[in-house]
């Protein structure tokens, strides 16, 4: 059986290669389903860190929040979890907790997932935009529509939203640990270390503006050095700006498209690469069934 894959373009220059890539708890995503995807996830991420895989890397990190109030009961249960005593925040939050957890660099961790494709024998091809799904299942009788934001158009979905999602990469100054602010706002505090250099993010508003805002970036990088002062004076090295598929809930369902079968899988919004291995094995057995 042949199998490929069609993309507009190459691994490196997709939203994936901008995540910050933090791999469990979601939080945002509650139900057995949603829980089944994540833990497949965290397991696959954890043996191929124990594998060696590039990008991929266990960290500790602080779970946050500005108003006070316990851990959730299931994060207890979670590797590496302390409750963080006050003297361990930051200035402004008034509550957290301790995980160790998986970060993935994307853009080498894509490259070597390109690599497994072509070590299985998958083609990765070049293609023009696809006018509607009829287009992949007049090529192929089994189909995965994993299009990201795309899928607005190409199936069409109209519950599919852009999200803007600035990422701010800045020489890493000596950080070994992760913060990341809850509950989930527009702007929020989040930075993650990837060895040499720390990945800061935390704004998100429904926009399909990929221009880089000065003033944007300067408000991340204000709320980070608050909260890690060794921040202040980072170096910049990168600041770009993906596009998140939102969507009110993820669908991974299949659907029959001209005696083809058709496997949806989108709308993971800021949850792609947490769920990504568990939406996969999935999609794999709806298309298996066949």
């Amino acid at each position: 059986m042949r199998m490929a894959v069609l993309t507009t373009l190459p691994p490196g220059e997709t939203t994936s290669a901008l995540a910050t890539a933090m791999v469990g708890p979601s939080f945002g995503l509650a139900g057995p389903r949603g829980e089944a995807w994540t833990a497949a996830t965290v397991a696959e991420v954890l043996d191929e860190e124990r594998r060696g895989a590039p990008g991929v890397h266990v960290c500790r990190g602080l779970f946050a929040g500005r108003g006070a109030g316990e851990p959730p009961d299931f994060a207890r249960g979670l590797p590496g979890f302390r409750a963080c005593p006050p003297d361990e925040l930051p200035p402004g939050f008034r509550s957290g907790f301790w995980l160790d957890v998986p970060l993935i660099d994307m853009p080498p961790y894509l490259e070597y997932l390109g690599e497994r494709l072509a070590a299985a024998g998958v083609t990765v091809e070049r293609v023009a935009p696809l006018s509607s799904l009829r287009e992949a299942t007049a090529l192929a009788p089994r189909v995965a529509n994993c299009s990201g934001l795309a899928a607005r158009d190409l199936v069409p979905d109209p519950d599919v939203v852009p999200l803007r999602g600035p990422k701010i990469v800045v020489r890493n100054p000596g950080i070994d640990t992760f913060l990341i602010e809850g509950p989930p706002e527009p702007d929020r505090t989040s930075y993650h270390p990837h060895g040499d250099i720390v990945v800061l993010g935390g704004s998100v508003r429904e926009s399909d503006d990929t221009t880089p805002d000065p003033a944007e970036a300067d408000a991340i990088l204000r709320r980070c050095a608050e909260a890690e002062p060794l921040l202040e004076d980072a170096e910049i090295i990168e600041h770009r700006v993906g596009l998140r598929p939102g969507r009110p809930s993820i669908r991974l369902e299949a659907e029959e498209i001209d005696g083809a079968l058709c496997v949806h899988s989108y709308g993971h919004a800021g949850l792609g690469v947490t769920v990504s291995w568990g939406c996969a094995a999935e999609v794999a057995e709806l298309l298996a069934r066949a």
